[in-house]
């Protein structure tokens, strides 16, 4: 979540710490920051360990875990994690203060078919508002997290979604339709055909699995609950009357919803993590108070569904309680100083803490809930670390990872490669009931086709690898005799008088527990293998060329190679002495030249000019070509 340093100066009286300090704080403990960008003149350019605020704004993008999604998708959320971390008191809490939603509105009749897929439903009516463009700060706050601002009633939905977290929509009233003078609003689930116009003009076909707020008059969708609001019923310049909308709705159907639709926004995002139903009428009344300051207009009232309430929570833990859990020792006085840090209102029974949460704290349910909270509030670096007890009994060591390690570890030391192959085969026991692409709808029933065709592909590449053999192993699952098995099967290249073929040698398919026991002896004994550096390799095509010279008695190969290096240019890419032989005086050393680029596909003419110049840098040191 975006999160501006501007925009949550707007909590505090006191001066913010710089950016930096901010991302700092907030990281060691609540969130990782992605990252932090100075807004200038309305370009951002990303930054990391600024000390001071030198532009206009500062943008923080904060990765806030699932855990805190009730609450903290929203500056008011991260402005009372700073308060808490940095002990800077807030202006006030607008969720601390009480909230009214009067008068009531009696001409809009709201009927919820599920109240658990809808706990509630807060609307407002506000007549006489002239749509507009929104005034300067309003647009600017929203740009700043990079929203697009659309209109003023619109911007103010969004504007109070990003700093409470409520979700809220609004309607045109004149586009909706009346029946006695009266208003009706059904959410129920969508039935099968229904469609409706989303405000991004996509038609999206419905479900009755689906959540839709209906014009109960007309019997038409005017939006996707929770999700994305109806075009028909869309804010434009002629609108004047408004049904303002903040509901709560279930977070599990609006994910699958989401899904099925493939429309994600930013409200179906926070209803996905569960938010609080009390946040609502903070929500509308917020919403509706600012509309009528930037967009004129008047609250003709409110209506307010809340069949079943938020039941109201308490945890009780006492400091011994919470310093087992961390490994701390903390007092009672610090473990009450942190809740109160924290703004977790509690009582004292005896030794312990009663606490309170907050309504939209969702996530505090245990005693461990508010360890963690009073450990990371007081900062892990200030719990001393201890050791571990001493385990009671051996720990099991699973026998597949065991013998897939010590497999592993041997095979590599012998000069092997381990490869991953597929596990679909044209033929087999099992087949694949959901296979998208139809290609290959069985499961393997041995790992040897695969390791086949991954031997041919890398014989083909071998001088390009630098290997005079190349060896393969893998560890796998095959489905065979009604049974699943992880076996491990081995490759090795065979030379023959002319080259190497791929009729390779094998080891056959075995369970890896019968071959544990073959090397469990010799493993001890093995060779540590060398680990090489990782460099990328190229796409293209590689050439392979090879020179082969006289050279006198005592030249050294390496001598040889440093000419060749030096003058065959960058794109050599491997380069190794491969033969060599004695006649009379004279020694032949045959070397194996690879060249290839990493931009393009080289021709003929590139390789011949590059062993042109090698020849002749050669033959300049007195070395006779063959």
């Amino acid at each position: 979540m975006k999160v501006s340093r501007n925009w949550l100066q707007r909590f505090f009286n006191e001066e913010l710490p710089s950016a930096a300090a901010l991302a700092e704080a907030l990281t060691f403990h609540a969130f990782e920051i992605e990252s932090v960008e100075a807004l200038s003149k309305g370009s951002p350019r990303a930054v990391r360990g600024e000390s001071s605020d030198n532009g206009n704004d500062w943008i923080l993008d904060v990765k806030v875990t699932p855990n805190r999604g009730h609450d903290c998708l929203s500056h008011h959320g991260i402005a009372k994690e700073f308060s808490a971390i940095l002990q800077l008191p807030m202006k006030s809490d607008p969720l601390r203060e009480e909230v009214s939603l009067k008068p009531r509105y009696s001409d809009i009749s709201l009927h919820i078919e599920n109240a658990n897929l809808c706990p509630r439903f807060v609307a407002a009516y506000i007549a006489s508002i002239k749509v507009g463009p929104s005034p300067e700060w309003l647009r600017k706050h929203l740009e700043s997290i990079g929203q697009k601002s659309v209109n003023n009633v619109v911007d103010a939905t969004n504007f109070v979604m990003f700093d409470l977290g409520q979700p809220l929509h609004a309607f045109d009233a004149g586009k909706l339709h009346k029946k006695d003078n009266v208003y009706s609003l059904i959410i129920r689930p969508a039935k099968r055909g229904e469609t409706v116009t989303g405000l991004d003009d996509k038609t999206y076909a419905l479900n009755e699995t689906m959540l839709a707020i209906v014009d109960g008059v007309a019997s038409i969708v005017a939006s996707i609950a929770g999700i994305k609001g109806g075009k028909p019923t869309g804010i434009d310049e002629t609108t004047t009357d408004i049904i303002l909308e903040g509901a709560n709705w279930n977070g599990a159907n609006i994910r699958k919803t989401s899904q099925a639709l493939k429309l994600r926004t930013d409200a179906s995002s926070r209803f996905e993590q569960v938010i609080s139903p009390e946040l609502a009428p903070y929500g509308v009344r917020a919403c509706a108070d600012l509309i009528c300051e930037i967009a004129g207009g008047e609250v003709v009232g409110f209506v307010d569904e809340y069949p079943n309430k938020q039941q109201q929570t308490s945890i009780s833990v006492d400091a011994g309680r919470i310093n087992a859990i961390l490994g701390s020792k903390l007092s009672d006085a610090e473990v009450g100083g942190a809740l109160t840090r924290l703004d977790l209102p509690f009582t004292k029974s005896g030794d312990a803490f009663v606490i309170e949460p907050p309504f939209e704290r969702l996530d505090l349910t245990v005693p461990e809930d508010i360890a963690e909270e009073v450990g990371r509030i007081t900062g892990y670096d200030k719990i001393p670390p201890v050791e571990l007890p001493p385990m009671s009994t051996k720990p099991e060591v699973n026998p597949n990872f065991y013998a897939a390690e010590r497999a592993r570890e041997e095979y590599v030391a012998k000069g092997y490669s381990e490869v991953y192959t597929s596990i679909f085969a044209d033929d087999g026991e099992r087949v694949i009931a959901n296979k998208v692409d139809g290609v290959r709808p069985y499961l393997r029933t041995n790992l040897d086709i695969g390791l086949g065709i991954a031997l041919e592909r890398n014989v083909r590449n071998k001088d390009l690898l630098g290997l005079k053999q190349v060896k393969l192993f893998e560890i796998g699952t095959v489905w065979k005799d009604n049974k699943e098995t992880i076996v491990f099967n081995s490759y090795c290249e065979t030379p023959t008088n002319k080259d190497s073929v791929v009729s390779g040698e094998r080891s056959g398919d075995k369970p890896l527990t019968d071959y544990i026991s073959e090397i469990l002896k010799q493993y001890d004994e093995l060779p540590l293998s060398e680990t090489k550096r990782y460099v990328p390799f190229s796409k293209y095509p590689f050439i392979v060329r090879d020179i082969a010279l006289w050279v006198s008695a005592g030249t050294k190969e390496d001598d040889v190679l440093e000419i060749i290096r030096t003058h065959a240019g960058e794109l050599l890419v491997l380069s190794e002495l491969f033969d060599t032989f004695k006649k009379g005086e004279r020694t032949s050393l045959a070397f194996r030249l690879v060249f290839q680029s990493f931009d393009r596909t080289l021709t003929d003419f590139d390789a011949n000019e590059r062993m042109a110049s090698i020849s002749s840098a050669l033959k300049a040191k007195g070395f006779e070509i063959r």
